[in-house]
């Protein structure tokens, strides 16, 4: 049995979670590598290597010389999609 399909988040679970001012101004909608980092609960380094896999395509973004996430994207990726070698596929 497949279990990752009861994991898709919808984009209403996703603003309700961020709705408490608490978390909304620890996870503001867009994210550093220290808070995308810390949302997710994995080290910075594993972030930068997703991304450098292109595990995190489509919810980050190079800005100048610092990496931005968009905070909803990456939840969506990393449980509606999954990370994958093939982009999600």
């Amino acid at each position: 049995m497949d279990g990752n399909n009861s994991l898709k988040l919808s984009a209403r679970e996703i603003t309700t979670a961020f709705q408490s001012p608490g978390w909304a101004e620890k996870y503001p909608p867009i994210l550093t590598v220290d808070e995308a980092a810390a949302l997710l609960r994995v080290p910075k380094a594993t972030i930068y290597d997703w991304r450098s896999r292109g595990l995190l395509s489509g919810c980050c973004r190079k800005v100048g010389k610092h990496l931005r996430f968009f905070r909803d994207r990456l939840l969506q990726r990393i449980f509606d999609e999954g990370l994958f070698a093939d982009g999600g596929k």
